[in-house]
């Protein structure tokens, strides 16, 4: 029996889609627009130790931008309180460091899916099966919004009806990455007082928004003539 590469290769398309949405949908929550907008929202939570929203938009972006730069732990390890206490206790930090790693190791497979799907793109015009390799896009933005689909209703679930719903989902996905409890923290430590709950609650419903809206423009966007 003779293997149809093309079609093979169709479908391998269709699994780095969804990857390659995913990442954009990172990428873009790795950015001030996110958090700015986030922070500005009137049911964001207030911080009952005493954190304005301006303190919030101060220290947010040492966070963020330590998760995409090259910088070492010392780059939030050196941030003080204007008192001259440090921002962010040694647990804290040590898990920055851990969430560092699989954020860039994350971007470095959303880049990789990317290349990939180019190199593929280049290889269907020239080999002549570029209606296999639309296929296999339109297919797995199919896929991207089931995936986003199931987010979504993950996310929105904890927030309108009940947050122990997405707080059992948090605590799965974070045992994916890290091992014990080494990502809790008290209500009192500077990670929770920045990035309470409802802000990965609103960081997950935008992912799935971003990647849904990515499925949906290639699976009507794109139609495929095998």
């Amino acid at each position: 029996m003779k293997l149809n590469f093309p079609n093979i290769l169709s479908f391998f398309v269709s699994l780095l889609t969804p990857l390659a949405l995913i990442g954009l949908a990172l990428r873009i929550l790795l950015t001030p627009i996110y958090f700015t907008v986030e922070y500005n929202m009137p049911y964001f939570p207030a911080d009952e130790y005493g954190f304005t929203k301006e303190d919030r938009l101060q220290w947010a972006p040492y966070a963020v931008k330590y998760l995409v730069n090259s910088a070492d732990i010392s780059y939030l390890g050196d941030l003080k309180f204007a008192d001259g206490s440090p921002l962010y206790g040694e647990r804290e930090l040590s898990h920055m460091a851990d969430v560092k790693r699989v954020v860039q190791g994350s971007l470095i497979t959303w880049y990789i899916a990317l290349a990939i799907l180019l190199i593929l793109a280049l290889l269907a015009w020239k080999g002549n099966w570029l209606p296999q390799y639309l296929a296999g896009l339109h297919r797995g933005g199919w896929w991207m919004i089931g995936l986003a689909v199931t987010l979504g209703l993950i996310a929105g679930a904890g927030i309108l009806l009940n947050p122990d719903i997405f707080w059992t989902f948090f605590s799965w996905f974070h045992s994916l990455f890290f091992e014990g409890d080494s990502w809790l923290f008290y209500y009192s430590d500077t990670l929770i007082r920045l990035f309470p709950i409802r802000f990965w609650q609103d960081a997950f419903l935008a992912a799935a928004v971003i990647a849904l809206g990515g499925g949906l423009g290639l699976a009507f966007g794109i139609k495929p003539k095998l």
